[in-house]
């Protein structure tokens, strides 16, 4: 073996080999880097990794054969003729040593220069797709080959589409034009901060048809991406939509475009009468005609019956129609059919079914995240992201997420609004109001601005200003109306005028009747059976409370139909709701089970049995309520210090009381007797100068007749 290894080193096999590694890395590292910046494929760097592998056995072999001399290249020598003097000497040795060190620096700074770089993130890229051209003649065009491009251009994860519904009624406002052609939809975009829109045309050609989109840019009409298709006949239309999906997303700067067809990203339909069916069924349903959009959604079906994104928009319509059994049925083909989907619409699916359906928030939380960090464009999701965080009581990441979603479409009105609405909650009422007027300077006839307005001067117990702002609620249309009677009635119920409440109650829930707004009335039915019970009337507001049952069971209906009938002395009645919440998945709907139960135990003077309930309950769900209660528990027991606490805390949480069900309708009357019982809790500590300032807060705002109000009044007259 000796022998061996001093023949290699002999033939200079050994300085021959790290003379070609150190050569070949450096030409690699180099390469991998110069080859991508000209746009070289990929088959290149993968072609000289193999040459540069298969190159090394031949070169040790041929340097065993041969060798360089001064005399040129010549055949080795046997160990026992003559030598022949090496090229360079020990010169070669010095330079094999600096090439295997540049090699090596090369490397490492390789290696640390792309680790230290994150992957180049693009800038989101808001698109408005405008209505084809269509000069085909055929309908079937018409609405199917928008949608079909809106899935293929989201493909990329940097691009958001914004809703054509939302920019379809934009148009109409600044009368544009009654279509969303591609010069209305420049003006929307325009008006909206859009930073593109897709104009295409298709044009029948023989059997077959010519389709060209170009992405636009709004303000000066330039155009920064343009792609066409041609196709033989109309079953290929929608494969040359994707393809030019796909043209225009290389173009704007997506690398992520797979070449072979099973990297693409595919539109879900089979055919272009199935998606222009869903597209049809899909302007219904936004403008509330559920039925209509179902007979859509089915005849969608008709054409394609493995289009999942029909399933699921039939699932969502059906259950707004409260036909929850054929929600429940099209809910579990959308499931079957998840696999032929796009990566983005699962995600999306899979979010509205645990938001919406199983309101497992935390699982929905986990499919946005992971929407939003697969497309960090998508304005949907983060949208629905905050919406997730907000229905799990997380306002502070409802709000964080809510900015991110109105940094990329900053005029977006519902967006805005939400954000608006999340401070609201928040209890940050300067940034809710801020929020709101910017929405109001833009579009005044948007009923939902009006309420941060309203709650901010409750929460000051401004009176007038509230009644003022739900008066301009009321104008702003037949929603804004239907709101703004229950917020006055609130308002009311707020100061204690029980009577006023009443009769506002009583005339707007016949409005209401007539309109066959199910959950709307639902609520009112509830308000008006608290007034009913504050002015002595119990059978009145036990039988009221139940006509509200009767409509639907949803939490903001079942639990303060549990609370009264606890209050007028039917707790038994009250049992069987509990039961039922209990049984729900939602950790909410069981914190609101074990509200009930411990309610009852307060009502029979069992306190600490009610403070354990009601504290396992905030563990399970930090709810407003739970602990408004938890302090009665801790002030009925005696324990002034803990519900001094929890009432104080309930004070710097009042944003939540402003709609206490989160369903942004007015329910700050929850919140009325605060003051009073936050009074109480100081007293008991001996803080009489902080308990008078709240009782005389209390009694400034509240009527004469309400006993908590006279009781705050004697409080005052003998602190003693």
């Amino acid at each position: 073996m000796r022998r061996f290894i001093r023949e290699l080193r002999r033939r200079e096999v050994f300085r021959t080999a790290g003379l070609y590694v150190g050569v070949s890395w450096i030409v690699i590292e180099v390469a991998s880097v110069l080859l991508p910046t000209f746009g070289a494929p990929d088959w290149m760097l993968r072609g000289l990794v193999i040459t540069t592998f298969v190159g090394f056995p031949i070169a040790v072999v041929l340097s065993w054969i041969y060798d360089v001399t001064e005399q040129g290249i010549v055949v080795q020598p046997d160990a026992d003729d003559e030598p022949v003097p090496p090229f360079g000497g020990r010169k070669t040795d010095f330079i094999v040593i600096g090439i295997l060190s540049v090699a090596l620096v090369l490397s490492l700074y390789m290696q640390i220069r792309g680790g230290a770089e994150a992957p180049a993130q693009l800038e989101p890229v808001s698109v408005l797709i405008a209505d084809f051209d269509n000069r085909t003649g055929d309908s079937v065009f018409d609405g199917s080959l928008e949608q079909a491009l809106q899935i293929g251009i989201e493909g990329a994860s940097f691009v958001t589409s914004y809703r054509r519904e939302a920019a379809e009624q934009i148009a109409k406002q600044i009368g544009a034009a009654s279509k969303l052609d591609a010069e209305a939809a420049r003006l929307v975009a325009v008006r909206e901060g859009i930073k593109l829109v897709l104009a295409g045309s298709i044009v029948a050609d023989g059997d077959g048809y010519d389709i060209e989109v170009r992405a636009v840019e709004p303000r000066n009409g330039e155009v920064v991406a343009e792609a066409d298709a041609a196709t033989g006949s109309k079953v290929q239309v929608l494969t040359a939509i994707e393809r030019i999906a796909n043209d225009l997303r290389e173009q704007l700067g997506d690398e992520s475009v797979g070449r072979d067809a099973a990297d693409a990203e595919t539109y879900t339909a089979r055919s272009l009468e199935a998606v222009r069916e869903y597209d049809l069924a899909q302007s219904l349903q936004q403008g509330g005609k559920l039925e209509e959009a179902i007979g859509h959604y089915r005849k969608a079906i008709e054409y394609d019956p493995v289009f999942g994104r029909a399933y699921s928009g039939w699932a969502i319509a059906a259950r707004g129609l409260g036909r929850m059994d054929e929600s429940a049925e099209a809910w579990e083909k959308t499931l079957e059919l998840l696999g032929s989907m796009t990566e983005r619409e699962q995600l999306r699916t899979l979010g509205i079914y645990y938001y919406g359906v199983t309101r497992n928030y935390q699982k929905a939380i986990e499919t946005y995240e992971a929407l939003v960090e697969k497309f960090p464009a998508d304005s949907v999701g983060f949208n629905n992201l905050a919406i997730s965080y907000f229905a799990a009581l997380d306002f502070s990441s409802a709000l964080r997420e809510g900015r991110t979603a109105l940094d990329i479409y900053p005029n977006d009105v519902l967006t805005r609004s939400n954000f608006a609405l999340y401070a609201m909650y928040a209890s940050d009422f300067d940034t809710a109001v801020a929020e709101a007027q910017k929405l109001i300077e833009r579009d005044e006839i948007y009923f939902k601005a009006w309420l941060p307005f309203a709650m901010n001067a409750l929460a000051s117990d401004d009176l007038d200003g509230a009644r003022e702002a739900y008066r301009k609620m009321a104008a702003a249309g037949d929603r804004g109306a239907s709101t703004a009677s229950l917020g006055l009635a609130d308002v009311e119920l707020y100061a204690g005028n029980f009577a006023a409440a009443r009769d506002q109650l009583a005339e707007a829930t016949a409005v209401d009747e007539q309109a066959g707004s199910v959950y709307v009335l639902a609520t009112k039915y509830l308000a008006l059976a608290e007034a009913q019970l504050a002015l002595g009337d119990r059978d009145a507001a036990l039988a009221t409370a139940t006509r509200g049952l009767a409509l639907t069971s949803a939490e903001a209906i079942s639990v303060p139909a549990a609370l009264l009938r606890i209050e007028a002395g039917a707790g038994e009645d009250a049992l069987p709701i509990a039961e039922r919440l209990a049984g729900e998945l939602q950790p909410q709907s069981r914190a609101y089970a074990s509200l009930i139960r411990a309610l009852r135990d307060l009502d029979a003077g069992r306190h600490l049995e009610a403070i354990d309930t009601l504290s396992a309950a905030i563990a399970r769900a930090d709810l407003w309520l739970l602990r408004f209660y938890r302090g009665r528990a801790y002030l009925d027991g005696g324990y002034f210090a803990e519900a001094l606490d929890e009432f104080q805390m309930a004070q710097r949480r009042r944003g939540e009381a402003t709609a206490v069900f989160l369903d942004d309708l007015p329910s700050f009357r929850y919140a009325a007797t605060l003051p009073y019982w936050l009074a109480r809790a100081e007293e008991g500590v001996g803080m009489t100068a902080d308990a008078a300032e709240h009782y005389r807060r209390f009694v400034a705002r509240r009527n004469a007749d309400d006993p908590l109000a006279a009781d705050a009044r004697e409080r005052l007259a003998s602190p003693d």
